[in-house]
This record gives structure tokens, sequence and C-alpha cells, in this order.
């Protein structure tokens, strides 16, 4: 056991203010008192332990796990970031199929160019980096819109959330290396799509032209 504390009433009145209001600073209001028991991570044996003696000081006593009411809230939290990685992976997957298909429109397109710049001297390599520079500038504009509109909707859901007064959705909030995985995901997708058009281009060169 690493810390017992009785926990005063200025916070219970602070807990019920979701449910009571300002009911529940009423002197008069009977209100239960409660005791903060960290374990320290201990096993079960040890919680059953304290609720033994617990009990054998005050039958009537509740004892309830931290553990326990945290347990749906963790579940939601994993769903939803197993959730946000399939939209990665598929958005990750759709970027590169546009990049794809947008670059062999551009090589159809601009077949009788490249043949002229091939017996100018043009390698295909010098060629694909010319679809991959207005690729990476296209990526670049989509990734800096989309991360916006990402981030003032994060913004908006954790101002509802802190709106809620509830402890248990502190665990909601990003951290730091949260913001800065989401930062970064602009420049993946930037680089996703330079591969995935100059691998295009240059395969399709060494097929067709």
């Amino acid at each position: 056991m690493t810390r017992v504390a009785a926990v005063d009433r200025a916070e219970l009145t602070r807990l019920l203010r979701p449910w009571l209001g300002s009911d529940g600073a009423d002197p008069g209001l009977p209100v239960p008192a409660m005791i903060d028991v960290d374990l320290g991570g201990q096993d079960d044996a040890a919680v059953a332990s304290v609720a033994r003696a617990v009990r054998g000081v005050a039958p009537t006593a509740r004892v309830d796990r931290h553990e326990t009411w945290m347990s749906p809230v963790s579940g939601v939290m994993r769903s939803l970031t197993l959730l946000a990685l399939g939209i990665v992976l598929l958005m990750a997957g759709a970027t590169a199929a546009v990049v794809v298909l947008a670059a062999r429109a551009g090589l159809e397109t601009h077949r009788a160019t490249i043949e002229v710049m091939h017996m100018l001297g043009s390698t295909d390599l010098q060629v694909a980096r010319l679809f991959q520079r207005r690729v990476a500038i296209d990526a670049a504009i989509g990734g800096v819109a989309g991360a916006g509109v990402a981030i003032a909707v994060i913004l908006l859901i954790m101002t509802r959330l802190q709106g809620l007064g509830s402890e248990l959705l502190d665990g909601g909030r990003l951290s730091s290396t949260d913001w800065a995985t989401l930062g970064a995901m602009p420049i993946g997708f930037i680089v996703l799509a330079m591969v995935a058009a100059r691998a295009t281009i240059v395969r399709a060169m060494r097929t067709t032209l």
C-alpha cells in the first residue's frame, strides 16, 4: 500500500457537482465519507485483503476499485485508437491508389512531350522527378488542409469532453507525443505520394516508352 488519504468535503462536493449542482455544497446534505487508497498496482489478493480489513471495521462500507470504472472507458479508448489506425491505413491506401492513377493519366497525356525529352537526352528518373514534384505539391496542400481540419475537430472534441467535468475522461487528452505524431502524418503522406508517383512513372516508362 503506497497511499491512503481521506477525501475532504470540498473534493466530494466537486465530484458531486455534475449530478447535484450547487446543492452538493449544502452542509446539511448527508454525504458518505470516502477514503482513497492507492495500492501501487498490486494484485487482486491485496485488494481483497484491504476490503476485508475495511469491512472488519465498518461492515456497511463499500469498496470500489477504480479499475472497475475505468475498464469500459479504457476499452472504448482502445477501440477508438484501433479505428483511427484503420482509418489512417485506409487513407494511405487510397492516397497511393489516387497517385498511381493520376501519374498514369499524366504520363499518357504527356507521352509525346516525354518522347521528345528522351530524344534530347532526359532519363526516366529525370522525367519521374517532374511528376514527383507536382505530386508532392498537391499532397502538401491536401495534407496541410487535412491536418488543419483534423486539429480543429480534435480541439472541439476535447473542449466538449472537458465541459463534462468527468475525471474518467482525463485519459482522452492528447499528449505531446500524440500531437507530434499528428503533425508528422502530413509529411508521411507526402513522402508516400512521392514514392508512389516515382515508382509508377519509372515502371511505366521502362515498359512502354
